[in-house]
C-alpha cells in the first residue's frame, strides 16, 4: 500500500522546483516508512508441555498483566525489560516474563517485535505456563518460575544456511569463525554500555567477509553471560559445520554469523566520544593525577593476578571434583589432569589394566596416589576437535550430574593424547551379568526392574532435564555400568558431542548405534 502511495505521489509531482522537492521528500519518507515496518522474522518457539493452566484462571490473569507490562515498556531505549505478577496467592499463580530486543534495532522495531511475539506466543502455546519465542529482532518468554538474573541454556534451537563453504575456504573460514566467536563472547560479556551485545566483522578472503553477532540478557553477571556464550558456541560444530551462516538461540543468549551484513552496522558499532581538538580546555594536573594513579594501580593488580593464575595453572592436578552438591565447575583447570599422573595411575596404559574397548577407544582402570580408583578412556585419534573445543565440550559434559550417569571427573591432553577420566564403577557392565552364565542368576526380577527404571531415568535426564540436550545414540548393555549396589549408570553419553559427530539438532546424516531391545533383553535373558 505504501508503495502505491509513493507511485501516486510521483504522478502528482509537476516539474516546478518547489513542488518537485516536496514530492521527493514525500517519496523518500514513504519509502523509509515502508522499509522499517516490515514484520518481525520468526525463528522458532518452545512450549513447556509439563505445566498447563486453566482458561480464565488466576494464572491467566497474571500472565496477561505481565505481557501487557512488557508490551508497554518495549518503547524504552534499553531493549530489555522484565516483569512479574502474583504472589498474594499460591506460588503456582506467580508469572515472570521478559523480552530482549536485538542490540542494534531501534525502539519502533523493538516495540513491533514484542507486540507480534506476544500475540504469536499466546496462539502457539495457549495454555502453557512456560513458553519462549525467538525472532530475528527479539525474544519473549514467560514462566511460572523465576527467570530473572538466572542463566538458562535449555531449551535451544539452531538454524543454519543451506549454502556451504567451498572446500578451498573451509580451513580459513573455520579459523576466522572460531576467532570471531571467542572475541564476541568476551566483548559482549564485558559490554561497557550494559547491553551485553557485540558484533564482529572479519575478513575471510579479499572478496568475502564474516559478520557475527552475540547477545545475552543484561541481567546476567559477566561470568554467567560468558558461560552461556560458551554453551552456544559449543553447539555450532553440531549444527552448522561447513555452513555459510548459522545461529544458536538459547533463552539467556544467542549467537549468529553470516557472510552478509544482517544487522544495522551503524547502530551496532559503539560510537566513541571524540578527542578534544587543540586549543580546547586542558585538563588540570589534579585531574591527570586522579586518572593516572588508579590506572597504574589497576595495571599492577592485574599483573599480580595474572602471575597468580598462571602459577595455579602450572600445578599438577591430583584431586577430583566434589560429589553432587559440591563446588560448581567454573573453569577448565579444575578438570585437567597431568599426563604423568594418568600414566602412573594406569601403569603407562598397561594391558593388565585394560578393562574394555569401544568405538571411541580403550578403557583402563587406574589408581591415583591418594588411593582413589578411576576409569581412564584413551580416545582414538579420529576426534575432529582441536584442544580448545575439546576442553569446552568436556567442561559442558562434566556438569551433567545424575545418579544414573557415570560421572566424568576430568580430562587430560598431552601431545596427541586425548583422555577422559571417569569414576570407577565396580560391577562392570550390564552385558557381563546378562550373558555370562555364572552371573545370570544374580539378576532376579526386582534387580532387573530396578536397572530398567534407572536407565530410563538417566535417559530422561539427558533428553529433558539436563543443561545440554543430549541424544546418546548407542544405549546398549555394554554401555550400562553397575555400581556396588547394582544401580545402573549410563556411560559414553557425551561422546557424540566430544567427537563432533556429523549431526544437526533434529536429525543425523547416517545411522549410528547398536540395534537392541534393552527392556526385552533384561527381562528375558534369564
Amino acid at each position: 500500500m505504501l508503495g502505491d502511495l509513493a507511485i501516486e505521489g510521483t504522478k502528482m509531482c509537476s516539474f516546478k522546483l518547489p513542488r518537485l522537492l516536496s514530492c521527493l521528500w514525500l517519496i523518500t519518507l514513504l519509502s523509509l516508512t515502508s522499509s522499517t515496518e516490515s514484520a518481525p522474522a520468526y525463528s522458532g518457539d518452545y512450549c513447556f508441555n509439563t505445566t498447563l493452566f486453566t482458561a480464565n484462571s488466576t494464572y491467566q490473569t497474571n500472565l496477561n498483566l505481565v505481557l501487557s507490562s512488557l508490551t508497554s515498556n518495549s518503547t524504552d531505549n534499553n531493549g530489555f525489560h522484565n516483569a512479574s505478577a502474583g504472589g498474594n496467592t499460591p506460588d503456582e499463580d506467580v508469572v515472570s516474563g521478559l523480552f530482549l530486543c536485538r542490540g542494534d534495532v531501534n525502539t519502533t522495531v523493538c516495540q513491533d517485535c514484542v507486540a507480534t511475539a506476544r500475540q504469536d506466543l499466546l496462539r502457539r502455546c495457549p495454555l502453557n505456563k512456560a513458553a519462549i519465542i525467538w525472532y530475528d529482532e527479539c525474544l519473549l518468554r514467560y514462566s511460572n518460575q523465576s527467570i530473572f538474573a538466572t542463566i538458562n541454556e535449555v531449551p535451544g534451537i539452531d538454524l543454519f544456511s543451506t549454502d556451504n563453504v567451498s572446500e578451498a575456504e573451509t580451513d580459513r573460514f573455520n579459523t576466522v569463525l572460531a576467532s570471531a566467536m571467542n572475541s564476541l563472547a568476551t566483548k559482549a560479556s564485558n559490554s561497557a554500555l550494559g547491553k551485553k551485545f557485540a558484533t564482529e566483522e572479519d575478513e575471510v578472503t579479499s572478496s568475502k567477509k564474516l559478520y557475527s553477532l552475540g547477545q545475552c540478557t543484561p541481567d546476567l553477571t559477566v561470568s554467567d553471560c560468558y558461560r552461556c556464550f560458551r554453551s552456544a558456541i559449543g553447539a555450532l560444530p553440531m549444527c552448522c559445520n561447513g555452513k555459510q551462516g548459522g545461529r544458536v538461540l538459547l533463552p539467556s543468549c544467542n549467537i549468529r554469523y553470516e557472510v552478509y551484513p544482517f544487522y544495522y552496522i551503524t547502530s551496532a558499532s559503539p560510537i566513541l566520544p571524540p578527542f578534544a581538538p587543540p586549543g580546547e580546555k586542558k585538563l588540570s594536573s589534579v585531574i591527570i593525577v586522579a586518572i593516572v594513579i588508579p590506572i597504574a594501580v589497576s595495571v599492577v593488580l592485574l599483573f599480580i593476578g595474572c602471575c597468580f593464575f598462571c602459577r595455579r595453572a602450572r600445578k599438577k592436578y591430583n584431586t577430583l571434583p566434589e560429589e553432587n552438591g559440591g563446588v560448581e565447575i567454573t573453569n577448565v583447570e579444575s578438570l585437567q589432569f597431568d599426563l604423568d599422573i594418568i600414566e602412573a595411575a594406569t601403569n603407562k596404559f598397561s594391558e593388565d589394566n585394560k578393562i574394555g574397548e569401544g568405538g571411541f577407544g580403550a578403557v583402563y582402570m587406574g589408581t591415583l596416589s591418594n588411593g582413589q580408583h578411576i576409569a581412564v578412556k584413551r580416545l582414538s585419534v579420529r576426534s575432529g576437535q582441536g584442544a580448545v573445543e575439546f576442553k569446552n565440550e568436556v567442561v559442558l559434559v562434566a556438569k551433567l550430574q545424575h545418579r544414573n550417569l557415570v560421572r566424568l571427573l576430568g580430562f587430560c591432553l598431552g601431545g596427541e593424547e586425548k583422555i577422559l577420566v571417569y569414576e570407577y564403577v565396580v560391577n562392570k557392565s550390564l552385558d557381563y551379568f546378562l550373558f555370562e552364565p555364572s552371573k545370570q542368576g544374580e539378576l532376579d526380577w526386582s534387580k532387573r526392574y530396578k536397572i530398567i527404571e534407572g536407565i530410563a531415568r538417566g535417559i530422561l535426564y539427558l533428553h529433558e532435564d539436563s543443561r545440554l540436550r543430549i541424544i546418546h545414540r548407542d544405549v546398549k548393555a555394554s554401555n550400562v555400568l553397575l555400581d556396588d549396589d547394582m544401580n545402573p549408570k549410563i556411560s559414553d553419553f557425551g561422546m557424540a558431542r566430544i567427537f563432533v559427530v556429523d549431526q544437526t539438532q533434529a536429525n543425523t546424516n547416517r545411522i549410528v548405534g547398536t540395534l537392541v531391545c534393552y527392556a526385552w533383553t533384561i527381562f528375558c535373558e534369564v
